[in-house]
């Protein structure tokens, strides 16, 4: 086969592209350049000056050639301004799910089409396997490396494409020890870290140069509105959260938490644990890798955070590409994030949280 592989400079995809080699492809290698080399100051980050220089090494020692495609401003727009408005509109953004389904899964996907070539191999730790009604998406059997959160809006017909062949290993371990038998000089290079773009300083600073208008200090408020405490910028925190709350951290003799942001007016709204506690949630952005569950719904568990234990759900279609999820077990879920539906370790689809409903509340629309 002609193979384009997807090289971030890391040992992930070195590796992806020397077996596919010994294999006896025929592999190109493409390397997106996300950022201004000269602005990354921090180690682990990825798609700038270094990484790029590794990944070329890396072709010119399996012989392949290596093509670096210039992505910068459509990623900032993709995934940099999409990520600080997230946090705008009091969000929890998933900026690894835009940066595959925007540069990755659909521009250079894109290229691999142009160029001719018979699939896209990338260093994604899932597994695709072909089932008896087409090809799946399944978690890796190194579930520590799991990915397949963050790749729940491939859709189907870009995973008849792609190629994981790291999703069959054991362990991390097994790919530095193949990167050594290749001869790859990044076999010992540490993995690139989250959030790589944010290359100086703290994702909040980052997330308030580019939405100065919901900078600064302001007010953190009981579900009573009364105000309880001060904070330093509604970027600094996420539903869920417990730190940063100062003195508000423990009201009434009970530990607080973060309930809701309300960006416009500077908010962080905060209350008991069980305040925040949802069964219902609706999403956007709906994903399906499977037919569309009927009336009835669709039994299965679902993962609402990256690190998350998946949990027993009912799902059900709803217009424009929405859903709606009932939980067996509250969880505290944050407008923003993904979440990802499984049977076993198969991944049925996803899609953004848009309304989280909390147990106090009725029935979700």
């Amino acid at each position: 086969m002609r193979i384009l592989v997807a090289m971030s400079g890391g040992v992930d995809s070195s590796v992806v592209a020397a077996r596919l080699v010994a294999e006896g492809h025929e592999v190109i290698g493409a390397t997106l350049q996300l950022y201004d080399s000269r602005e990354s100051k921090k180690k682990g980050a990825c798609c700038a000056g270094r990484d790029i220089h590794d990944a070329r090494r890396v072709a010119d020692r399996l012989g392949i050639p290596h093509y670096v495609i210039d992505a910068e401003r459509r990623f900032h727009d993709s995934v940099i301004d999409t990520f600080a408005n997230a946090y705008a509109a009091g969000e929890t953004p998933v900026p690894c799910v835009a940066c595959n389904q925007g540069v990755k899964f659909t521009d250079l996907l894109g290229m691999a089409r142009d160029l001719g070539v018979d699939a896209m191999a990338t260093g994604h730790y899932v597994r695709r396997v072909e089932g008896p009604d087409g090809v799946e998406m399944h978690r890796p059997v190194d579930e520590g490396r799991d990915q397949s959160w963050f790749l729940f809006a491939t859709t189907r017909e870009q995973l008849d494409f792609l190629r994981f062949p790291l999703g069959d290993m054991p362990d991390k371990a097994a790919v530095r020890a193949e990167a050594e038998r290749f001869g790859l000089a990044v076999a010992a290079k540490p993995d690139s870290q989250d959030l790589c773009f944010v290359t100086d300083g703290s994702y909040a600073a980052l997330v308030e140069k580019l939405r100065p208008d919901i900078t600064g200090a302001g007010e953190i408020v009981d579900q009573s509105g009364h105000v309880v405490g001060q904070h330093e910028g509604v970027s600094r925190y996420t539903v869920g959260q417990s730190k940063r709350l100062g003195n508000a951290a423990m009201l009434a003799g009970e530990r607080q938490m973060v309930v809701g942001i309300e960006p416009a007016r500077r908010r962080v709204v905060i209350g008991p644990r069980a305040n925040a506690v949802a069964r219902t949630l609706v999403l956007r952005g709906m994903n399906w890798l499977v037919p569309q569950p009927g009336p009835e719904g669709m039994r299965c568990a679902v993962q609402i955070r990256a690190r998350e234990v998946a949990r027993a759900a009912t799902v059900w279609a709803l217009p424009d590409g929405a859903a709606r999820v009932v939980l067996d077990e509250g969880a505290v879920p944050a407008p923003g994030q993904a979440c990802v539906m499984y049977d076993g370790s198969r991944v049925l689809g996803g899609g953004f949280i848009r309304r989280v409903e909390t147990e106090g509340e009725g029935k979700a629309a």
